[in-house]
């Protein structure tokens, strides 16, 4: 069954023109895009995103850097789409992720470290609600989804 997550190209990663790398390679991977907005996101949204670390004491970086310019948030669907994405993002830390997956081809940091994604289908769900609508997700048909 074809699940859904929430992926967020942060401002490092539109800075650095990568959102179509990002996209080129979800979709190349046989993952369906149904939500896709570009905004540069209210503090009060950053902290909301961050909640689970708000006691930490570089929460407050977490949430200057997600403000500092335009993210583009999207969500992804298809089996085991979590793991999928996570996988291709690579680890967090951009020095550690492997050869072929976004962060280790692209990144350097470990703060600015070009995308984020849901670790859970659970994570994924809170995430999608904070950023879409119900009515801003669409569901389609794919012409290869037999394939896949």
């Amino acid at each position: 069954m074809a699940e859904r997550t929430f992926v967020m190209a942060k401002p490092d990663g539109v800075g650095r023109r990568l959102v179509g790398e990002m996209v080129r390679r979800f979709e190349s991977r046989g993952l369906k895009l149904v939500g896709l907005k570009m905004q540069v996101m209210p503090k009060d949204l950053a902290k909301a995103h961050y909640a689970e670390h708000a006691e930490k004491p570089f929460f407050g970086e977490l949430v200057s850097f997600i403000t500092s310019g335009p993210t583009v948030q999207m969500v992804w669907e298809g089996l085991n789409a979590v793991e999928a994405v996570r996988k291709m993002n690579g680890a967090t830390n951009c020095l550690k992720a492997e050869i072929g997956t976004i962060r280790g081809d692209f990144g350097l940091s470990v703060q600015n470290n070009l995308v984020h994604a849901s670790d859970s289908v659970e994570t994924a769900q809170r995430e999608i609600a904070l950023y879409f609508k119900q009515e801003e997700l669409w569901d389609y048909a794919m012409p290869d989804g037999h394939w896949l």
